[in-house]
């Protein structure tokens, strides 16, 4: 069986999804499509909207066959280092193909950015370091680096597109490690990824389908046309079951509480905090009455609302330099579920994998998936206290789901 993998998040999964996956398999001639999912918080340094079953359920209905999970050490991360994580994991399934969706959906293009910078590498790393002097952020100084060296070429890759440059850590992952999975892009339909409004009448970008969702009157109405009708159904079952949708405000007392019982020294040891950050988190952190206005008091040209979000995922779980410092490579399959045809290419391969597939969570025990464990713990403390315990028992409870 041929396989092309898929790296998603699916908050929620929309009609823009569905046409990455339709695609994929068109593209490539795949029997089979795996996803690697991010878990309870997202790469953005966002909590899912609804749980990752819920998600999980979203695409095995909608033409995933396979769905493993992306451990939070991958998931909460840069470009860098989410990209070798979902990339290495895929390869472990002995996927054929990754597709992945860019605004270039050249993929030429993709492997020409390499080798230039493979090739030039020295002079980039320089310019890059130049451009952060300067006070920018790192992706807008890679991307100033990459423009600078690429001057007077033709047709060449726009990294300053966040697509694009995940894209390239997706390429860049692959080369680095010789792995034999080959890469193919498909181009963004109709909607861009930072886009906060709908443009289309049926493709948005999950980011402004979640602010409707949150903001509108009656969000789920206001989404419909963007949206299957099985990812409404489980928005709908999820809100029902647990108390409301989550996203980051839901969890602004108990980021508050731990900065105010902090020292500066117990924050510099949080991964992320960098370069004396731990001082101003500290400084304004009784100033703030809601994350929005926190992460608005912190921001700076160098450190990025993404980067700030990621750093208060990381003092929120309260995971450590340390604790991911002893974590460099995955060590897990964590299967969320499957449809029969997904059972069958595991029959098939699973002699093969190069890591152990996880279906029953007490069957596992290492350092990397106890982080897993202690996110999805304090992802459930985004829900209103009565529902708290029932959303965390999922992490046990929920058997793969089989479809």
């Amino acid at each position: 069986m041929k396989a092309v993998g898929v790296i998603v998040e699916y908050n929620p999964l929309h009609n823009g999804h569905l046409y990455h996956i339709q695609k994929a398999k068109e593209l490539t001639n795949a029997d089979i499509v795996i996803a690697v999912m991010s878990g309870p918080f997202l790469q953005r340094g966002e909590p899912a909207v609804v749980s990752k079953w819920h998600r999980a359920a979203m695409a095995l209905e909608h033409g995933i066959d396979l769905i493993i999970e992306l451990p939070y050490m991958f998931a909460v991360q840069h470009a860098e280092i989410f990209a070798y994580g979902a990339v290495t994991l895929l390869d472990s399934l002995r996927c054929d193909y990754i597709c992945f969706g860019s605004e270039s959906g050249n993929i030429q293009l993709f492997n020409d950015a390499y080798s230039l910078l493979e090739d030039n590498k020295l002079n980039y790393n320089q310019a890059v370091k130049a451009f952060m002097e300067e006070g920018n952020s790192y992706p807008k100084s890679a991307s100033l680096a990459f423009l600078q060296l690429s001057k007077g070429k033709t047709a060449m890759l726009d990294l300053s597109k966040p697509n694009n440059m995940l894209g390239f850590q997706y390429i860049k992952a692959a080369h680095l490690n010789k792995l034999a999975v080959k890469l193919v892009t498909i181009a963004r339909k109709d909607a861009n990824y930072h886009d906060t409004d709908f443009s289309s009448e049926t493709i948005a970008s999950a980011t402004s389908i979640r602010k409707k969702l949150f903001d509108a009157e009656d969000g789920r109405e206001a989404i419909k046309p963007y949206i299957p009708a099985y990812t409404n159904t489980l928005l709908q079952s999820f809100q029902m079951e647990y108390g409301r949708y989550m996203q980051w405000e839901n969890y602004w007392p108990y980021l508050k509480f731990r900065l105010l019982q902090a020292s500066a020294a117990e924050l510099s040891g949080i991964y992320e905090v960098e370069e004396g950050l731990e001082h101003r988190l500290l400084a304004k952190a009784d100033k703030a009455d809601s994350l929005h206005h926190f992460l608005t008091l912190v921001k700076t040209k160098r450190y990025t609302w993404t980067r700030l979000q990621r750093i208060c995922t990381h003092i929120l779980t309260n995971t450590k330099k340390t604790d991911i410092k002893k974590m460099s490579e995955p060590t897990y399959i964590r299967l969320l579920g499957s449809t029969k045809t997904g059972r069958l290419y595991l029959k098939e391969k699973k002699k093969t994998f190069s890591l152990p597939v996880i279906s029953k969570l007490s069957s596992f025990h290492n350092e990397q998936i106890d982080l897993d464990i202690k996110a999805a713990a304090i992802y459930s403390l985004g829900a209103p206290l009565s529902f708290q315990q029932n959303l965390a028992k999922l992490e046990y409870s929920q058997p793969p789901i089989m479809k």
